[in-house]
């Protein structure tokens, strides 16, 4: 069989055109087509027929996107090599066709079939043969309903087992059949929002999400509402990774609720993160080393109910007239708490004895219990102690630090 130059370069621009294949198309099910089609016709050699110019139409069937069927008409007129008698060729072909890439706008397929072949001569004999034939092509996609469709067959005929080749180009017109629906939108994390809509993709299942997709985050503290730990904290304080809002110092109280912010740990507070004060004497009850001092009685920073203004000489124990005021005033308080007992403590420098200072100290204490005895405290509600210089306020190495040193102390018994 003579090689024709347009079939070869028909055929390579097929080939080429499948490599560049893109795009998408709608191949659908149940769809009919009319392809009108030209190009050229090859006869084997030994037939002594010239090659020619093919007509033809085509009318097919899509069984399934992708399989079909299809009846085609071809007329080729060429003539005799031998008698120069025209001689004009009718083909008719029923062809399965198979189809590749359905989605995309460039679609290759195959075919293979049977029908005849009937050469009807000027002067001399007709003939009528059956054939097979196979091939392939390609069709471009427009739209839905018009596409471009290049088409190679073999054509094989049976009684003189003559090879040819039929090359063509046509227009298919497609129309009926049912479009298949589009895919509905995927949605990966199965939240409800699209991906192409979802700004936090891979939201857990089951996690209720705002229009983006995103969880929702009702405090707006930038913890979701599906991780918060503490739900409804107000805008603008600082959370954790757990949603919860920051306490620094650990005592149980959010920072920004917190009015004594560092507080030493392990402490107990009070419901605005403040140390307890249980005498409320203004001494933080871990900083208080004389619990359950009375209300309004006066103290030093260790929480102690000291006499202020009670003095003594260097070495004795006699009181001042000028600390009769300050002995009153404890008078008073004993009467508003009639069921409260004292120990008077009393407490000297480091100049003397240890021995010295002890009994110094307990003639101070004993002194004052005399006079308030003597102005109406019952004596079964007092004690003295005398302390020595055993239990220093302040360092003695200074004058001022001595001189609070000597003092008198009153504890509630």
């Amino acid at each position: 069989m003579k090689k024709s130059p347009i079939a070869i370069a028909f055929v390579v621009f097929v080939f080429l055109v499948c490599l560049s294949a893109n795009g998408l198309a709608e191949k659908r099910a149940g769809t009919f087509s009319l392809t009108p089609s030209f190009g050229g016709y090859v006869f084997e050699g030994n037939q002594d027929l010239h090659n020619t110019l093919l007509f033809g139409l085509g009318i097919g069937y899509d069984i399934t996107p992708k399989s079909g069927v299809e009846f085609a008409f071809n007329y080729a007129a060429s003539e005799s090599d031998i008698t120069d008698k025209d001689v004009d060729a009718y083909l008719f072909r029923l062809n399965y066709i198979y189809n590749f890439l359905v989605t995309k706008k460039f679609v290759p397929f195959v075919s293979a079939g049977g029908g005849l072949i009937s050469l009807d001569r000027e002067k001399g004999k007709n003939s009528t043969d059956p054939l097979l034939c196979y091939g392939g092509g390609l069709k471009y996609f427009f739209n839905d309903s018009w596409a471009l469709r290049a088409d190679v067959q073999h054509i094989v005929t049976f009684d003189d087992h003559y090879n040819n080749l039929a090359y063509t180009l046509g227009i298919s017109y497609l129309f009926g059949g049912k479009k298949s629906s589009p895919p509905p939108p995927k949605d990966s994390d199965g939240d409800g929002v699209v991906d192409s809509m979802d700004q936090c993709p891979g939201t857990p299942a089951g996690t209720t999400v705002d229009a983006t997709g995103c969880p929702l985050d009702s405090d707006r503290d930038g913890v979701p509402d599906y991780l918060d730990k503490c739900p409804d904290t107000p805008h603008g304080v600082t959370v954790d990774s757990r949603g919860c809002p920051l306490d620094t110092d650990g005592d149980g109280v959010y920072d920004y609720l917190d009015k004594c912010p560092g507080t030493p740990s392990g402490v107990k507070v009070d419901s605005h993160g403040c140390p307890l004060d249980t005498d409320g004497d203004g001494v933080y009850d871990y900083l208080d080393k004389c619990p359950g001092t009375p209300r309004k009685a006066p103290v030093d920073a260790r929480g102690c109910w000291v006499i202020k203004g009670v003095h003594f000489d260097t070495g004795k124990a006699d009181l001042h007239p000028l600390s009769q005021n300050i002995l009153n005033t404890i008078t008073t308080v004993l009467a508003a708490n009639p069921n409260m007992k004292l120990e008077i403590g009393g407490h000297t420098d480091s100049t003397g004895s240890a021995a010295f200072n002890e009994k110094l100290s307990q003639r101070r204490a004993q002194a004052v219990m005399d006079y308030l005895v003597n102005h109406g405290v019952d004596a079964s509600r007092l004690s003295a102690h005398g302390y020595g210089s055993s239990m220093p306020a302040a360092s003695n190495s200074t004058a001022a630090g001595r001189a609070k040193n000597r003092r008198v102390e009153l504890k509630p018994i």
